[in-house]
């Protein structure tokens, strides 16, 4: 599914008009999908009080269509105006033909018929502004506004639910005027929207639910970015033949771990067996394979030569190059920075070896330290950074990679010619071709260590199984929030440990697989 920007949505129902679907069949349509998913969200809006607040564009279209069909199917709808419409528009005068009880806000001198309205409603539609430019909200709209946060707050049962995305949220940045309400449902139209899924504005979008209104598939092929859903993932996601071997499901080889993060090399290695890789190797600092041999039995093993108890020696690169032939190489999960294996990491990628691999936590802060690093590396990989380590392989601000996440992911992985996993809430995953995808999913119980070291794994393992090295990271991603939100379904936000998602991850490929 694409993720689209104002602009594009613009010229997508354009074009949808040049194809014969009019913007007014659009708003039908539009309107109508809406009421359903309102109608399938709450069971039953029979007798329900619906108080509909409509803007004055296009987004209030949708709303009046929206209540028009509430009230037809027995809800008790009450449009309060913010704006005039007058009999000139079909679908205010098709409420009126309804006699559907409206407001004026400006008509209601200090908002006390609006106070009247929320203390007897059980929803409240938001459908005041759209995708158009967002203005600082002020004046009327925000009384209006402020009211329904006030009466949520006494009344936390009301439900809020915004019509393609809430008032005061920017459509491609994600930026969130102060007014701006937490919606508890946000259905958003034909395609979802960048800000959507883009801090602090993905805060107040509550569930998300995309809504179907007719827009011919193929006018958002050219669309670069797409949601990493389901459907997406069961199509990526590698065969298993009957007849395969170990073989046929490829190699990884990991170089983690070291003496301070001994739980790193398990974690990373666990995760790429887990997604299904064939053969899974640690190379490690020889004094800890005694310690993970106890907890990886179906890993093989390569010691490697030490600096010290614990931390691998710039002497151990020649060995790993021997051992590559063709594996993936699953690069820096708990290397730490010690200056042998600083040295250790920058003797092995400064061959410009085809291999293809993943790099991920010290093997980034380690290629930082290397000045123009992609320019000698042909390799395929895939890079994994959080946001500290994006900032130091870019040397911007963290504060502007994360209100900026797809654009910097998008600019690195052009500028790098590798692929880009910027990871966080709603990780973003971007290829050197401009290809990106974004992940549906903030889990806050992934926020604990050692679920980037499962992610790392699951990639590699993915990639050794031949998938490209965009389709291996989008998986990987989808697997690992997937499995996250089994986790979280279970035991809640706090307390998830990394460890958890290792044996939910072939249940989730399972369960893409069933059909």
């Amino acid at each position: 599914m694409k993720v689209v920007s104002a602009q594009q949505m613009r010229d997508i129902e354009r074009r949808s008009a040049e194809l014969g679907l009019p913007s007014a069949a659009l708003m039908d349509n539009a309107g109508l999908a809406f009421a359903r998913e309102v109608r399938r969200w709450r069971g039953s809006i029979v007798s329900s009080p619906v108080l509909v607040l409509v803007g004055p564009g296009n987004n209030g279209g949708d709303g009046l269509v929206a209540a028009r069909h509430l009230h037809d199917w027995g809800a008790r709808v009450h449009l309060y105006l913010y704006g005039q419409r007058t009999d000139a528009d079909p679908n205010y005068r098709l409420a009126r033909e309804r006699e559907i009880a409206m407001t004026e806000a400006g008509e209601d001198g200090g908002f006390t018929l609006l106070r009247r309205l929320l203390a007897s409603a059980e929803v409240v539609i938001d459908a005041l502004l759209g995708t158009g430019r967002l203005r600082p909200i002020e004046g009327v709209l925000k009384g209006v506004l402020s009211e329904v946060g006030v009466a949520k707050e006494r009344r936390p049962s009301l439900a809020i639910v915004a019509l393609d995305l809430p008032t005061g949220l920017d459509a491609d940045s994600g930026a969130a005027d102060p007014a701006c309400l937490a919606a508890d449902l946000t259905v958003t139209l034909g395609y979802p929207k960048l800000g959507l899924f883009a801090f602090p504005g993905a805060a107040r979008v509550g569930r998300l639910v995309v809504a179907d209104i007719g827009i011919p598939p193929r006018l958002g092929e050219g669309v670069p970015v797409e949601m990493i859903t389901p459907h997406w993932a069961k199509a990526a996601l590698p065969q298993r033949p009957l007849d395969a071997h170990k073989g046929t499901f490829g190699r990884v080889l990991a170089v983690v771990g070291s003496i301070n993060y001994i739980g790193a090399a398990y974690l990373a290695c666990a995760g790429a067996a887990r997604v299904g890789a064939g053969l899974v190797t640690l190379a490690t600092a020889r004094s800890l394979l005694p310690i993970l041999a106890a907890k990886l039995t179906e890993v093989t093993y390569i010691p490697l030569p030490e600096a010290e108890e614990g931390v691998i020696a710039a002497e151990a690169a020649p060995v790993v190059k021997e051992e590559l032939g063709g594996s993936v190489l699953l690069l820096g999960c708990g290397l730490g920075q010690h200056p042998s294996t600083v040295e250790f990491v920058q003797r092995l990628l400064s061959d410009a070896s085809p291999m293809a691999s993943v790099i991920d936590a010290d093997g980034l802060n380690i290629l930082a330290r290397m000045p123009e690093w992609w320019r000698n590396w042909e390799g395929e990989a895939v890079l994994t950074p959080h946001p500290g380590e994006m900032a130091r392989l870019t040397g911007l601000p963290m504060e502007e990679i994360q209100s900026k996440r797809l654009e910097v992911a998008q600019q690195a992985a052009a500028r790098w010619g590798k692929v880009v996993v910027l990871k966080g809430a709603h990780t973003v995953v971007t290829s050197p071709r401009g290809r990106a995808g974004i992940s549906p999913v903030a889990n806050p119980g992934l926020a604990s260590a050692g679920t980037g070291d499962v992610l790392a794994g699951a990639i590699a393992g993915l990639l050794a199984q031949g998938l490209s090295p965009f389709d291996a990271a989008a998986g990987g991603v989808y697997l690992h929030a997937a499995a996250g939100g089994v986790v979280r379904e279970r035991l809640g936000d706090a307390g998830m440990l990394a460890s958890d998602l290792l044996q939910t991850l072939p249940l989730v490929i399972k369960g893409l697989k069933t059909p």
